[in-house]
């Protein structure tokens, strides 16, 4: 029998501690144990301290890169930005459903010659026409101005002070990420300046103790200090700093600290209210005596696993491109990237900063039961930084909104010098309007209107050349001296990730619905008529002095003309909502359900922010890709995921891929960027008679003898001649939904602790699944890792990988034994047969994980890493250990 060894803990346990200080160390292992029972706390036998938690991915993860379509109110298909996070994503892009409800009314009144006039106009024609159209209907402004007072972006005292309720109430509990949140809430609440918000961090910093983030916990108490924290509470924020100091083996600070609160104390005069403090003073000093006399060996010592840094040379005539790539052009096609050397797997092709992002609100993770007078649930808006889109943990709040929140003083800053003082008093209008009028603000802000109004004015020359792909665009070997004739492309010939390159990805004005175009075009006046009353018009036209910046004008309501300047700033927003549509990225993370504080942590991948990358552009799609795409902060990372020979082109997916569509299905969703795909995998569905490997594994199969059933729509019939059973398609599509709600039940049972009820009831799904569906269904591989899930909860390692075998099968069947799914499912089976002990088995599933993922994701992503820290705690398991498992 092997000993006992664990990345989870299957119970409460203590907080984690910073990843930075963890690591391995070989000891001799203890006397076998019996095996462990359900819900038995599992520890390393060869790690200090205890092990990191237990992720598990989404089944069959693939992240879709670019925007889904969803429909406007009249129920066209429209660029919708829905990604990964699916149907609601696709909301936040567009504005609130209330006020395309208003613009589509509005644009059925209108007059016929009007319509035409504003269906045929160009996008300097269309501003203006929606200048007069706006200023006119004085109630649709109103009535957006109604809608703008449910998206609440104010500073609110009382919000405040119950947010700082609220996270007492769950710091008592124990519940501390909770806390953590809510006192972050409550700090983004407090008015600038008021000595309440200090109280907010000194309440946040306890919270960080409690988790184990020392150096985020000294940065609060120095935040509370700074913001006024009483003197008579100091004491006990001391306290906390010295404990922090301790803990990262910082031991002449804390001894300091420790005689500063030694001498305030002997000040003050021993009294009952001191007595606590001074016990945990005495605490502390025998605490830093036994450091001091056994010191921990420094990090740089401990030292860390570290991927190899990957050999990248970049292209000279592409900014952020690899020398491998060259950038090529022909009339269909128009520019796209080649390789011009055979690519390996794995190797980084693109690497690009955002030029522009702004984050997505985000789905609700619910804190705590029960409504409340404010919303205590996090969204992405509390959970990552709204300039770098780092995860937070302890946020530095916005000094004028209640919205924003960033990671560090350094990033408020400087998103207030770049946008958000432009931004902040408009936070609720752009909330409204959707994401993609915010993106397209902040893209002309960025760019700045000396760059903006300059290219404004060329494209007015040039409006025609700009929508012929041809006239837009000649290859590099045609393009003359500077390749001035290429959008992009400076006077050195460099194609740059510039505000140019941006202005020149196509808008497709023409080929947008009207009913659509109106929508844009109402919302960006809208948002430069508040610009302009806002007071705001000086700091768009990048006017304003430093000294300016710091307080926004009054707000005072007008209904006069729009500037000259800003109808050419409302010109380069409606330009760029609608290049969105085809061009928009989004920015995807893996992102942890629910509160993270069970043994088996629960993980999707989530939008995160919509962005432009204009050299990730470049890319032409294909439902087979032959590359991946990952992301870090607002940085693209594109890496080959196949061999590609040199003069091939490098093809992207932007959503639906062969793997997971009919062809059918993918084309619809493609015609949101107004092109038909002619890819391989498409081709050969569309040719007679050849059906989708989708279809075909997605099947339904026999009642009575499991074979095939076939037919397209109606009555479907069973491929077994002698059995010739039949069986209308709705009929077996409701079996279907019913199955996937039942699923969906069992896996909240799961949520709330019930997991032997949950195995029952996936058991029964998995059973009346094998009647009507075929063994290769997605589905099947869906529900065997669910079960994989549910007894690796139980801590019951062999059931759990038994079911997950049977799932990367079926996810290997669908997307191939190196693809992205497959890779995430291997990196779940090597953490169960790690907790399982099998160690063996554990070295052969990392080794593959790791060398799926590392193409997909390189060799620095968070998964590598993880699986190279389990090898090496394995690796380092004595000889004998070994030999036993």
């Amino acid at each position: 029998m092997a000993p006992s060894l664990s990345r989870t803990l299957m119970v409460p346990r203590p907080p984690l501690p910073p990843k930075s200080s963890r690591r391995c160390r070989q000891i001799l292992p203890p006397p076998l144990p019996p095996p462990p029972s359900s819900g038995t706390t599992l520890r390393h036998a060869v790690c200090h301290p205890p092990a990191r938690r237990f992720y598990w991915l989404s089944f069959a993860v693939r992240r879709k890169y670019r925007c889904i379509p969803c429909r406007d109110a009249a129920g066209r298909r429209h660029g919708g930005g829905g990604c990964a996070a699916g149907g609601a994503a696709a909301v936040m892009a567009l504005p609130v459903a209330e006020w395309q409800a208003r613009t589509a009314r509005l644009w059925a009144a209108l007059d016929p010659a009007l319509k035409e006039r504003m269906a045929a106009a160009s996008l300097h024609d269309a501003v203006r026409l929606g200048c007069d159209l706006l200023r006119s209907e004085e109630e649709e402004e109103a009535a957006l101005g109604r809608l703008c007072h449910r998206a609440r972006t104010d500073k609110e005292p009382e919000a405040a002070s119950w947010y700082r309720e609220q996270g007492n109430r769950e710091f008592k509990r124990g519940q501390y990420q909770a806390a953590l949140r809510l006192y972050s809430k409550a700090a983004s609440h407090e008015l600038p300046g008021s000595p309440k918000v200090s109280m907010c961090f000194a309440n946040r910093s306890a919270a960080l103790l409690h988790l184990g983030h020392f150096e985020v916990c000294l940065e609060d108490i120095a935040r509370a200090e700074s913001h006024g924290y009483p003197d008579r509470l100091l004491p006990k924020v001391l306290l906390r700093k010295a404990e922090c100091l301790l803990c990262l083996e910082r031991l002449q600070e804390a001894q300091d600290i420790l005689r500063v609160l030694e001498s305030k104390i002997a000040l003050d005069g021993v009294m009952t209210t001191h007595l606590t403090r001074l016990k945990k003073l005495s605490q502390l000093k025998v605490k830093l005596g036994e450091k001091e006399r056994s010191p921990e060996p420094s990090r740089e010592a401990r030292g860390g696993i570290e991927g190899e840094p990957e050999v990248w040379e970049e292209n000279s005539r592409i900014s952020g491109a690899s020398s491998s790539l060259r950038l090529s052009f022909d009339a269909e096609k128009g520019r796209h990237l080649v390789a011009s050397q055979d690519i390996l797997p794995g190797q980084s092709l693109v690497k690009e900063e955002a030029f522009v992002s702004v984050l997505c609100p985000g789905e609700s993770l619910p804190l705590q039961d029960g409504d409340t007078a404010w919303d205590t649930r996090a969204t992405n808006a509390d959970l990552y930084c709204h300039r770098c889109l780092r995860q937070l943990l302890a946020s530095v709040p916005c000094q004028g909104c209640s919205y924003a929140k960033y990671c560090s003083q350094d990033c408020a800053d400087m998103a207030w010098q770049q946008y958000h003082r432009t931004e902040c008093s408009l936070g609720a209008l752009l909330l409204t309007l959707g994401v993609f009028c915010h993106v397209a603000l902040r893209t002309v802000l960025l760019a700045g209107f000396a760059e903006v109004s300059r290219l404004v004015e060329w494209s007015h020359h040039g409006d025609k050349n700009l929508e012929n792909p041809e006239a837009r665009c000649k290859p590099l070997s045609d393009a003359g001296a500077g390749s001035r004739g290429i959008p992009g492309c400076g006077s050195n010939g460099r194609y740059q990730s510039s505000y140019q390159a941006l202005f020149h990805l196509l808008p497709h004005t023409e080929q947008h619905s009207p009913e659509h175009k109106f929508l844009c075009t109402l919302s960006v006046v809208a948002i430069c008529k508040q610009l302009q009353a806002a007071g705001l018009e000086a700091a768009v036209l990048n006017q304003e002095s430093p000294q300016q910046w710091s307080k926004p004008k009054a707000c005072e309501k007008t209904s006069g003309e729009l500037s000259p300047e800003l109808k050419t700033v409302a010109e380069a927003m409606l330009r760029h909502v609608l290049q969105l549509q085809c061009n928009a990225q989004a920015i995807t993370v893996m992102q942890e359900l629910g509160p993270g504080d069970g043994a088996v942590v629960d993980k999707k991948p989530v939008r995160l922010a919509t962005a432009f990358f204009p050299v990730l552009s470049l890319l032409n799609h294909s439902c087979c890709p032959n590359t991946s795409v990952s992301f870090t902060g607002t940085a693209a990372t594109v890496r080959a995921s196949q061999p590609i020979s040199s003069g091939q082109e490098v093809l992207h997916c932007y959503g639906p891929h062969w793997c997971r569509m009919r062809v059918a299905e993918r084309q619809q969703l493609l015609s949101q960027y107004f092109f038909e795909c002619r890819c391989w995998a498409c081709l050969e569905e569309l040719k007679s008679g050849v059906k989708s490997v989708v279809s075909i594994r997605n099947s339904f199969c026999c009642p009575k003898c499991q074979a095939q059933m076939q037919g397209e729509e109606g009555t479907l019939c069973c491929s077994n001649e002698a059995c010739a059973t039949s069986a209308s398609r709705d009929h077996l599509s409701g079996r279907l939904q019913e199955l996937q709600q039942q699923i969906k039940k069992a896996l909240d049972l799961l949520g709330v602790g019930k997991a032997d009820q949950a195995i029952k009831m996936l058991l029964k799904c998995q059973m009346d699944a094998g009647t009507f569906l075929s063994p290769e269904h997605l589905l099947m591989g869906e529900i065997e890792d669910h079960l994989a899930q549910v007894f690796a909860t139980l801590g019951k390692w062999q059931e759990a990988a038994r079911h997950l075998k049977k799932s990367i099968e079926i996810v290997e069947m669908h997307h191939g034994p190196s693809s992205v799914e497959t890779g995430h499912e291997l990196f779940k089976l090597a953490q169960i047969l790690f907790n399982g002990f099998a160690v063996s088995e554990a070295l052969s599933t990392i080794q593959r994980a790791e060398g799926i993922l590392s193409v997909h994701f390189g060799p620095q992503s968070a998964q590598i890493q993880e699986l190279q820290e389990m090898k090496a705690c394995l690796s380092e398991l004595p000889r004998n250990i070994l030999q036993r498992t």
